[in-house]
Protein backbone atom coordinates (compact mmCIF):
# COMPACT_ATOMS: atom_id res chain seq x y z
CA UNK A 1 0.00 0.00 0.00
CA UNK A 2 0.99 3.62 -0.52
CA UNK A 3 -0.04 6.29 1.96
CA UNK A 4 0.48 10.05 1.99
CA UNK A 5 0.69 12.68 4.71
CA UNK A 6 1.89 16.22 5.38
CA UNK A 7 4.72 17.95 7.23
CA UNK A 8 6.15 16.09 10.22
CA UNK A 9 8.98 18.40 11.37
CA UNK A 10 10.74 15.48 13.02
CA UNK A 11 7.68 14.21 14.92
CA UNK A 12 6.73 10.82 13.47
CA UNK A 13 4.84 9.43 16.45
CA UNK A 14 1.52 9.40 14.58
CA UNK A 15 3.15 7.67 11.61
CA UNK A 16 4.72 5.05 13.89
CA UNK A 17 1.36 4.45 15.59
CA UNK A 18 -0.31 4.20 12.18
CA UNK A 19 2.21 1.60 11.01
CA UNK A 20 1.70 -0.43 14.17
CA UNK A 21 -2.08 -0.31 13.85
CA UNK A 22 -2.15 -1.32 10.19
CA UNK A 23 0.81 -3.74 10.38
CA UNK A 24 2.71 -2.14 7.52
CA UNK A 25 5.92 -3.54 6.06
CA UNK A 26 8.89 -2.00 4.28
CA UNK A 27 7.12 -2.82 1.01
CA UNK A 28 4.55 -0.17 1.95
CA UNK A 29 5.31 3.50 1.23
CA UNK A 30 4.52 6.64 3.19
CA UNK A 31 4.82 9.81 1.10
CA UNK A 32 5.74 12.84 3.22
CA UNK A 33 4.94 16.14 1.49
CA UNK A 34 8.01 18.04 2.69
CA UNK A 35 9.44 19.19 6.02
CA UNK A 36 10.00 15.65 7.22
CA UNK A 37 12.66 17.17 9.46
CA UNK A 38 15.01 14.24 9.00
CA UNK A 39 17.89 16.42 7.72
CA UNK A 40 17.32 19.54 9.80
CA UNK A 41 20.10 19.63 12.39
CA UNK A 42 22.81 17.82 10.38
CA UNK A 43 24.21 16.32 13.57
CA UNK A 44 23.53 13.48 16.03
CA UNK A 45 19.95 14.67 16.57
CA UNK A 46 19.12 13.75 12.97
CA UNK A 47 20.70 10.33 13.36
CA UNK A 48 18.79 9.58 16.53
CA UNK A 49 15.61 10.23 14.53
CA UNK A 50 16.87 8.16 11.60
CA UNK A 51 17.67 5.25 13.93
CA UNK A 52 14.12 5.46 15.29
CA UNK A 53 12.55 5.61 11.83
CA UNK A 54 14.71 2.76 10.58
CA UNK A 55 12.81 0.49 12.98
CA UNK A 56 9.41 1.62 11.70
CA UNK A 57 8.15 -0.94 9.13
CA UNK A 58 7.49 1.34 6.20
CA UNK A 59 9.49 3.10 3.47
CA UNK A 60 9.39 6.88 3.69
CA UNK A 61 9.38 8.78 0.39
CA UNK A 62 10.03 12.41 1.31
CA UNK A 63 9.50 15.53 -0.80
CA UNK A 64 11.86 18.43 -0.08
CA UNK A 65 10.48 21.09 2.26
CA UNK A 66 11.84 24.37 3.62
CA UNK A 67 12.90 23.21 7.09
CA UNK A 68 15.65 20.81 6.01
CA UNK A 69 18.77 20.60 3.91
CA UNK A 70 18.65 19.04 0.48
CA UNK A 71 20.12 15.50 0.61
CA UNK A 72 22.13 16.09 -2.57
CA UNK A 73 24.13 18.64 -0.57
CA UNK A 74 24.87 16.19 2.26
CA UNK A 75 27.98 14.05 1.58
CA UNK A 76 26.58 10.85 3.12
CA UNK A 77 23.80 10.57 0.52
CA UNK A 78 23.91 8.47 -2.63
CA UNK A 79 21.48 8.08 -5.51
CA UNK A 80 19.60 5.09 -6.84
CA UNK A 81 16.73 4.32 -9.18
CA UNK A 82 13.34 3.93 -7.50
CA UNK A 83 9.94 3.54 -9.14
CA UNK A 84 11.24 4.93 -12.43
CA UNK A 85 12.99 7.99 -10.98
CA UNK A 86 16.03 8.91 -8.92
CA UNK A 87 16.03 9.14 -5.13
CA UNK A 88 18.63 10.06 -2.51
CA UNK A 89 19.38 7.70 0.36
CA UNK A 90 22.02 6.74 2.90
CA UNK A 91 23.13 3.07 2.82
CA UNK A 92 22.60 2.72 6.58
CA UNK A 93 18.99 3.93 6.20
CA UNK A 94 17.60 2.30 3.05
CA UNK A 95 13.97 2.91 4.04
CA UNK A 96 14.42 6.71 4.22
CA UNK A 97 14.22 8.01 0.67
CA UNK A 98 14.20 11.57 -0.66
CA UNK A 99 12.74 12.54 -4.02
CA UNK A 100 14.59 14.58 -6.60
CA UNK A 101 12.79 17.73 -7.78
CA UNK A 102 11.51 17.45 -11.32
CA UNK A 103 11.45 13.64 -11.45
CA UNK A 104 8.48 11.62 -12.62
CA UNK A 105 7.94 8.41 -10.63
CA UNK A 106 5.64 5.46 -11.26
CA UNK A 107 3.48 4.58 -8.27
CA UNK A 108 0.90 1.84 -8.86
CA UNK A 109 0.84 2.67 -12.56
CA UNK A 110 0.34 6.38 -11.97
CA UNK A 111 2.80 8.97 -13.28
CA UNK A 112 3.80 11.22 -10.37
CA UNK A 113 5.66 14.52 -10.80
CA UNK A 114 7.55 15.81 -7.74
CA UNK A 115 8.49 19.46 -7.09
CA UNK A 116 9.73 20.30 -3.60
CA UNK A 117 10.76 23.44 -1.78
CA UNK A 118 9.24 26.67 -0.49
CA UNK A 119 10.18 29.94 1.20
CA UNK A 120 10.44 30.02 5.00
CA UNK A 121 8.35 32.82 6.50
CA UNK A 122 10.35 32.30 9.71
CA UNK A 123 13.68 32.72 7.92
CA UNK A 124 14.86 35.83 9.76
CA UNK A 125 13.66 34.53 13.13
CA UNK A 126 15.70 31.37 12.61
CA UNK A 127 18.76 33.31 11.51
CA UNK A 128 18.52 35.74 14.43
CA UNK A 129 18.26 32.87 16.91
CA UNK A 130 20.97 30.74 15.27
CA UNK A 131 18.51 28.05 14.18
CA UNK A 132 19.11 26.13 10.98
CA UNK A 133 18.07 27.77 7.72
CA UNK A 134 19.14 26.54 4.28
CA UNK A 135 19.65 28.73 1.25
CA UNK A 136 18.69 25.78 -0.95
CA UNK A 137 15.13 25.68 0.39
CA UNK A 138 13.46 26.77 -2.86
CA UNK A 139 13.83 25.11 -6.28
CA UNK A 140 16.60 26.63 -8.35
CA UNK A 141 16.00 28.54 -11.56
CA UNK A 142 17.53 25.60 -13.44
CA UNK A 143 15.12 23.17 -11.78
CA UNK A 144 12.18 25.42 -12.70
CA UNK A 145 13.32 25.60 -16.32
CA UNK A 146 13.82 21.82 -16.45
CA UNK A 147 10.34 21.20 -15.03
CA UNK A 148 8.66 23.51 -17.54
CA UNK A 149 10.60 21.87 -20.39
CA UNK A 150 9.55 18.45 -19.12
CA UNK A 151 5.91 19.50 -19.05
CA UNK A 152 6.16 20.62 -22.67
CA UNK A 153 7.14 17.04 -23.50
CA UNK A 154 4.89 14.93 -21.28
CA UNK A 155 1.79 17.19 -21.28
CA UNK A 156 -0.01 15.01 -18.69
CA UNK A 157 0.74 13.33 -15.37
CA UNK A 158 -1.68 11.56 -13.08
CA UNK A 159 -0.50 13.12 -9.83
CA UNK A 160 1.59 16.14 -8.75
CA UNK A 161 3.36 16.13 -5.38
CA UNK A 162 4.70 19.43 -4.06
CA UNK A 163 5.58 20.95 -0.72
CA UNK A 164 3.87 24.30 -1.23
CA UNK A 165 0.96 25.01 -3.57
CA UNK A 166 0.29 27.12 -6.66
CA UNK A 167 -0.19 30.80 -5.79
CA UNK A 168 -3.87 30.71 -6.80
CA UNK A 169 -4.58 28.08 -4.12
CA UNK A 170 -2.74 29.64 -1.16
CA UNK A 171 -4.97 29.14 1.93
CA UNK A 172 -4.79 32.67 3.25
CA UNK A 173 -6.79 31.77 6.34
CA UNK A 174 -3.65 29.92 7.50
CA UNK A 175 -1.43 33.03 7.40
CA UNK A 176 0.34 33.80 10.68
CA UNK A 177 -0.89 37.14 12.01
CA UNK A 178 2.58 38.31 13.04
CA UNK A 179 4.09 37.79 9.57
CA UNK A 180 4.12 40.79 7.20
CA UNK A 181 3.03 39.09 3.97
CA UNK A 182 4.70 41.82 1.88
CA UNK A 183 8.05 40.35 3.00
CA UNK A 184 7.21 36.80 1.88
CA UNK A 185 8.86 35.44 -1.26
CA UNK A 186 6.11 33.73 -3.26
CA UNK A 187 8.28 32.90 -6.26
CA UNK A 188 7.90 29.15 -5.83
CA UNK A 189 4.11 29.45 -5.59
CA UNK A 190 4.10 31.69 -8.68
CA UNK A 191 6.19 29.11 -10.52
CA UNK A 192 3.74 26.39 -9.51
CA UNK A 193 0.96 28.55 -10.96
CA UNK A 194 2.70 28.23 -14.33
CA UNK A 195 3.02 24.48 -13.84
CA UNK A 196 -0.66 24.18 -12.91
CA UNK A 197 -1.73 26.19 -15.95
CA UNK A 198 0.43 24.26 -18.43
CA UNK A 199 0.07 20.72 -17.10
CA UNK A 200 -2.84 18.36 -17.50
CA UNK A 201 -3.14 16.42 -14.23
CA UNK A 202 -5.72 14.44 -12.26
CA UNK A 203 -4.73 15.13 -8.64
CA UNK A 204 -2.35 17.41 -6.76
CA UNK A 205 -1.16 16.91 -3.17
CA UNK A 206 0.79 19.45 -1.10
CA UNK A 207 1.69 20.31 2.48
CA UNK A 208 3.45 23.38 3.91
CA UNK A 209 0.40 25.26 5.23
CA UNK A 210 -0.41 22.93 8.15
CA UNK A 211 -3.99 22.34 7.10
CA UNK A 212 -6.10 19.45 5.82
CA UNK A 213 -8.48 20.58 3.10
CA UNK A 214 -9.41 20.15 -0.56
CA UNK A 215 -9.73 22.84 -3.24
CA UNK A 216 -10.67 21.70 -6.74
CA UNK A 217 -8.25 18.87 -7.60
CA UNK A 218 -5.73 19.93 -4.95
CA UNK A 219 -5.52 18.31 -1.49
CA UNK A 220 -3.61 19.93 1.37
CA UNK A 221 -2.34 17.44 3.95
CA UNK A 222 -0.93 17.99 7.40
CA UNK A 223 -2.07 15.58 10.12
CA UNK A 224 -4.23 13.33 7.94
CA UNK A 225 -2.77 10.06 6.67
CA UNK A 226 -4.68 8.81 3.64
CA UNK A 227 -4.31 6.19 0.95
CA UNK A 228 -2.56 7.40 -2.19
CA UNK A 229 -5.06 7.26 -5.04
Amino acid sequence: MIYITGDKHGDFNEVIDFCSKYETTYDDIMIVLGDAGINYYLNKKDYRLKDKLKQCPITLFCIHGNHEERPELIPSYQTMSYHGGTVYYEPDYPSLLFARDGEIYDFEGKSVLVIGGAYSVDKYYRLANHYAWYESEQPSEQTKADVLALIDKVKHVDVVLTHTCPFKYIPREMFLSFIDQSTVDNSTEEFLDKVEEKLDYDKWYCGHYHTDKTIDKLRFLFEDIIEFR
